[in-house]
């Protein structure tokens, strides 16, 4: 044999021997069982219409890659079931906008039972949020004063773990809308509208316990209509927490109605004679209000914490009452002197401690007479009070 026909042998053997490795190493490698896709993150917005799964809606907008919006279809969002809020927004959805659309609802009443409220909250916004975190362009309505345990979002406290107490007031302030520890989101163009409570903030209850150096913002939002057994029928400012309200309208929402029963129930007093505001600003709170609305409450503002502001705001016969409480309406109880400048009165009692400056505020003497809109048609009021978006 010659040499070519040695080599060409040598490289046939060689060839099927390496056939053969292969086709026995590729019988000997093991099965494995094939790997599901992951969800494609979506670019962004995410939409979601009544009757869809609002939570899953928002924590898939959460995930975007682009636009971070959960725009919420018109009509009536209700609850599917009883539970501790509709919607629960926490850390995981920091930065993301809810948007509502001209008609869109959020109600804290049944989809199967119109008439019946099965949330304690409507909206929660829990530990984590910055104001990169917004709420805008929607009608929060019917919370009904229920207290149900199941479905309280879990949340991780870190190091305000050991200071963050889920209380009495975590289940029972705050129909429309609970804000609970560091969280300060943004709420701009709402109607609160129709909600009530069980104890305090028959619309909103702002609870930081003191971990929180930024306020809840409000903006362009109107609170009608709510109601409580005890303080802040509108918005109630806990111990230790922080707001801002401007450009805000509160019309017609009653609180005091249920002191006594408060007190036997939990033990509970507050301005025991008075009554408290639309407004309640806790000992150790702060707000700073500026050209806000307030007309026809029981009571105005009660706001007992140092270093609150009030500018350009209209307070016009704060005097519903039940007649419960010894002592008569008012339009603001505050304690900080000189915390009230360029403000508009007309009531029977405007201040009830002394500590309005006659100088840096006016005092009417005739109605300023509101129109339709709740805007006033005094020339003095021109700068002063809410005023409809456009």
């Amino acid at each position: 044999m010659s040499v070519t026909g040695n080599m060409l042998g040598g490289r046939f053997w060689l060839l099927l021997a390496c056939c053969a490795i292969a086709a026995g190493c590729e019988t000997q490698t093991p099965t494995t069982q094939p790997v599901e896709a992951k969800p494609e993150r979506p670019e962004g917005p995410v939409t979601a219409a009544p009757g869809d799964d609002l939570q899953a809606a928002l924590d898939l907008a959460a995930t975007a890659t682009d636009d971070r919006r959960l725009i919420l279809l018109p009509g009536v969002h209700y609850a599917s079931r009883p539970s501790f809020c509709l919607l629960a927004v926490t850390a995981r959805h920091e930065g993301v906008t809810i948007e509502g659309r001209e008609g869109t609802i959020l109600s804290g009443r049944s989809a199967s039972d119109p008439e019946r409220a099965v949330v304690s909250h409507v909206l929660y916004c829990g530990h984590g949020l910055t104001e990169a975190t917004q709420i805008r362009h929607l009608v929060i309505r019917d919370a009904g004063g229920v207290a149900i345990s199941t479905g309280v979002p879990r949340e991780f406290l870190g190091r305000e773990s050991a200071v963050l107490q889920r209380g009495l007031f975590f289940q029972l302030d705050g129909g429309a809308v609970k804000v609970f520890g560091n969280s300060s989101p943004v709420f701009d163009a709402i109607l609160f509208e129709n909600n009530a409570t069980m104890l305090c903030g028959g619309a909103v209850s702002i609870e930081h316990q003191g971990v929180c150096a930024n306020p809840v913002q409000f903006l362009n939002c109107r609170f009608i209509g709510n109601r409580c057994p005890a303080t802040g029928s509108a918005v109630d400012v806990l111990e230790g927490s922080l707001a801002q309200l401007e450009n805000c309208l509160f019309v017609g929402n009653i609180g005091n109605t249920g002191m006594e029963d408060v007190k036997n129930r939990f033990g509970l007093t507050y301005n025991a004679k008075h009554g408290s505001g639309a407004l309640t600003v806790f000992p150790g709170s702060r707000a700073r209000v500026s050209r806000c609305t307030f007309w026809d409450n029981w009571n105005g503002v009660d706001d007992h914490g140092p270093g609150s502001q009030y500018s350009r705001c209209l307070f016009i016969d704060n005097d519903a009452s039940d007649g419960s409480r010894p002592g008569h309406p008012y339009e603001v109880d505050i304690i900080a002197p000189n915390s009230v400048v360029d403000c508009v009165f007309h009531a029977k009692t405007p201040d009830l401690r002394g500590t309005v400056s006659a100088d840096s505020n006016t005092f009417l003497t005739t109605d300023p007479s509101l129109d339709e809109h709740f805007v006033p048609a005094a020339e003095s009021c021109r700068d002063v009070g809410y005023r409809p978006l456009p």
